[in-house]
């Protein structure tokens, strides 16, 4: 038995749940390997999709054999054989936990942004993961189901030791298992393609379940755009809420597609404020491979451009000042783009942004410009206060206090959306454009 990859498992794992479509149903997918199996599944039940956060406690010294998890609402599973076969002293125990209790907080403002969670009260809920090892994590995540009121949990999973009902028959009302083969070692051994599920994967999978159906402001206009730029087309998204200031055009940066986590986390915070967004692959998917292109500042700028003129055309954006957001090289070709003098931009924002790259261009931007950096990326701190010196427009240089490259730490997202957003509509507002 050997599943071509986790789509794969997903479709034949929705064949064996079939008899659950038409009652009310939330499907719930584990990060990261088993949202894109969940999704499958949501796909064929109907049913919506969301991801539930979950994190695995490894040992220190074999951090892929669990000893535990944690998970939601203080959830917490600690597998003690673990623990004392390993030996692992609960001064590590607590390290470890502290360490992935960041990153749970992190998961959560990447892939839900300000959305809440799918309400799984008095439904039935299906629990969802590439497979099953030691339990903790799937354990953990029924707990959480159940905490929030669940009439009653199915735990399915494509492949499982065979004694996986022992470990978790308490814990579901409900197991589910494409195969529980005798020679169990590791989930990936069952896997053609075991390859690593990234951020942009988990959010692409909840993005295309829910429609975009996050917290926009009601009556806004949100559809997929094809984008000509030269002689490619690129793919993009474009959101504007009833009654818009104005549309802020993002640049990704360093081959970042438009499903960029942390860009669609500030996105949906401009939406929230009464700003539309346009979210676009500045490279198709055969380019982003080469290097030469993400740091080709020219090419990116040019793209950009075109993306402008595309969007002046569309009737959403009809009386509307435009801005630019780039993030890391994206933030070069926004203020390259911004200094062609038929953009007319309305501001521009860069967030962890190399606005040095921009080079001899700095000079003859005329945009507002707001540099974002963190305190803690130094070295990319000290660029942006170059580059400031070679603008001649108003800027202004934020620091978001202990924030790193990719502003992970708790509250400096939002606080990277804020500052944003203040930008935006304050030099949107008619007095200004």
């Amino acid at each position: 038995m050997l599943f071509m990859d986790r789509h794969e498992a997903g479709r034949r794992l929705a064949a064996r749940l079939a008899h659950l479509r038409g009652e009310d149903v939330v499907v719930l997918g584990l990060p990261r390997g088993g949202v894109p199996v969940a999704a499958q599944v949501a796909e064929a039940l109907g049913a919506p999709l969301d991801v539930c956060l979950v994190r695995k406690l490894g040992v220190p010294f074999q951090p892929e054999l669990g000893m535990g998890a944690i998970g939601e609402d203080g959830v917490r599973v600690i597998n003690d054989a673990v623990v004392q076969d390993a030996r692992v002293t609960p001064e590590e125990l607590a390290e470890v936990e502290e360490r992935e209790r960041d990153i749970l907080q992190r998961r959560s403002r990447l892939y839900r942004g300000a959305r809440t969670p799918v309400g799984v009260a008095g439904r039935t809920v299906v629990v969802i993961d590439d497979g099953v090892a030691t339990g903790s994590t799937a354990r953990a995540a029924c707990r959480i189901a159940r905490a929030r009121g669940a009439a009653r949990i199915v735990l399915a999973v494509p492949v499982a030791p065979q004694d996986w009902t022992d470990r978790l028959g308490e814990d579901a009302d409900d197991l589910v298992c494409l195969e529980t083969p005798r020679d169990f070692y590791a989930i990936g051994q069952f896997y053609a393609d075991f390859t690593q599920v990234e951020d942009d994967e988990v959010a692409a999978c909840l993005e295309r379940a829910t429609g975009r159906a996050r917290g926009s402001a009601a009556g806004h206009g949100d559809r997929e755009v094809d984008i000509t730029a030269g002689v490619v087309r690129l793919r993009g998204r474009l959101t504007v809420p009833e009654d818009a200031v104005g549309i802020v055009v993002f640049a990704h940066g360093s081959g970042s597609s438009r499903r960029s986590p942390r860009n669609r986390f500030v996105a949906e915070g401009l939406n929230r404020a009464g700003l539309g967004t346009l979210l676009f692959d500045l490279l198709t998917e055969d380019e982003e491979a080469d290097r030469a292109k993400v740091f080709d500042t020219g090419l990116l700028a040019g793209r950009l451009a075109d993306a402008t003129a595309w969007l002046r055309a569309q009737p959403e954006a009809a009386g509307r000042p435009i801005g630019y957001f780039g993030a890391s090289t994206g933030a070069a070709a926004a203020l390259w783009a911004a200094a062609e003098p038929d953009t007319h931009v309305a501001a521009v924002v860069s967030r962890g942004g190399r606005p040095d790259l921009a080079g001899s261009r700095l000079p003859a931007v005329t945009s507002p410009t707001l540099l974002i950096v963190g305190g803690a990326d130094v070295t990319v701190l000290d660029l942006n206060r170059q580059a400031q010196t070679g603008l001649r427009c108003e800027s202004s240089l934020a620091v978001v206090p202990g924030a790193t490259h990719l502003f992970e730490e708790p509250g400096a997202l939002e606080a990277v959306t804020d500052l944003a957003r203040d930008w935006f509509t304050d030099h949107m507002a008619p007095a200004h454009v």
